[in-house]
């Protein structure tokens, strides 16, 4: 099969979960011997761009005439059977759509992010999650800047998913959500129900590495208040006060916004260590010798790659019980969920670790043989082709759309 996947690459300076999922599936599809063809922006052309082409950057987001044009021309030259539709903000938008259906290619779209229903994309605010937006009048997303504190950065962001909407609804042979948490949180797109799947990321098997655990607690991920790092450092501190002799170290690996106020929190803590971003080789070595790996999130997460890294390594999850995470581990089977938002919550289940490393030990032997069952790569790429040939043959200009079969 030929398979043109579009997508808007993040900033490199920002590590991007998208795009590592992007590539992934790209890979592995390639590996199948399926022709793959890219069709790709990165945010980071805009820092390159004349001034007077910045200031057109907010008509693009609603609708690129330039993406337009070039997707037309990558479509004559390439011919593909599918095109494979992830990220296309802020380089990319909508404008594309019409151009595959004008070419009579099916179009399939992974939404990673919330973005068509919420400016930030992550429906959170001030520290909390926030679905107002999907339940009333974007406009009121402008009055707060939920887009970069900016009113006017947010305007178009909001004009653009208004925009983009019948295009989305209309013009979509198949729909995946990466869990079923995104779903339905985005239930008021009123996509058609028959064209829905969900659909996990792809996570690669590793082999369990030979070495022992060692009294590590592992966080891995952006460093940000959505990402929960002040709950973690809190949540540490409780842990620490709390134990006669705390004898668990805590190792976090990640860049972000809160990098600064944790390096500080952390230099008169001799029991943190701060890693900085790791590549994945290194930091699926920091994470197979850890007890457990923690997620904290304050926002409902979309998915949670970090949390099947983990189990794909038999590490038990310890996340917070919204978004993705409580569809992704069994609480006191191969995980532990805790209260969001909840310092004392996730410092029990940090001491629970210490004190009953057995306990966490049979939960991680679990969590490997969930990683084998529920996320296998190999039944995960062959979903992703069976949503491809639905696609194929029942493309939205057709009149009759059968229910899709094996739906997740």
């Amino acid at each position: 099969m030929r398979i043109m996947v579009v997508h808007n690459r993040y900033r490199s300076a920002v590590p991007s979960g998208e795009n590592k999922v992007v590539d992934r599936e790209a890979e592995a599809l390639a590996s199948l011997g399926h022709d793959v063809i890219r069709f790709e922006r990165c945010s980071d052309e805009i820092d390159n761009w004349s001034r007077l082409r910045k200031v057109s950057l907010p008509a693009q987001v609603i609708w690129s005439r330039r993406a337009r044009q070039e997707l037309a021309a990558a479509l004559g030259e390439n011919r593909p059977d599918i095109v494979h539709v992830h990220n296309t903000f802020p380089l990319i938008s909508a404008s594309i759509l019409p151009v595959c259906h004008d070419a009579r290619v099916p179009v399939v779209a992974t939404f990673h992010n919330k973005r068509l229903m919420c400016a930030s994309g992550d429906f959170f605010r001030d520290g909390a999650p926030c679905h107002d937006c999907a339940h009333g009048s974007a406009l009121q997303a402008v009055a707060r800047g939920c887009y970069r504190d900016s009113p006017s950065a947010t305007l178009p962001v909001v004009v653009a998913a208004k925009a983009q909407r019948h295009s989305w609804k209309s013009l979509v042979s198949a729909y995946v959500f990466v869990s079923a948490s995104v779903r339905d949180l985005l239930a008021g797109l009123a996509f058609p129900q028959e064209r829905i799947f969900v659909r996990h990321h792809l996570i690669p098997r590793k082999d369990m590495p030979e070495v022992a655990r060692e009294p590590i607690v592992c966080y891995a991920g952006r460093l940000d208040e959505a990402k929960g790092t002040r709950v973690l450092m809190s949540a540490w501190d409780r842990y620490q006060a709390g134990a006669e002799d705390p004898g668990l170290r805590l190792v976090v690996a990640g860049a972000g916004p809160l990098e600064g106020e944790l390096a500080s929190w952390a230099a008169t803590r001799p029991s943190v260590e701060v890693a900085g971003h790791l590549d994945s080789g290194r930091l699926a070595d920091v994470m197979s010798r850890a007890r457990i790996v923690v997620l904290p999130s304050i926002c409902e997460e979309t998915f949670g790659l970090v949390a099947v890294e983990a189990m794909a390594l038999g590490v038990p999850p310890v996340a917070a019980a919204h978004g993705a995470f409580p569809e992704l581990i069994t609480a006191g089977v191969d995980g532990v969920l805790t209260k969001p938002g909840d310092p004392d919550d996730l410092a029990r289940a940090i001491a629970g670790a210490e004190q009953d490393p057995l306990r966490y030990a049979r939960y991680g032997e679990q969590a490997r043989k969930s990683y084998e069952t529920r996320f296998d790569p190999e039944e995960n790429i062959d979903q992703l082709l069976e949503i491809y040939r639905y696609a194929r043959r029942y493309p939205v200009w057709e009149r009759y759309q059968p229910s899709p079969p094996g739906r997740a």
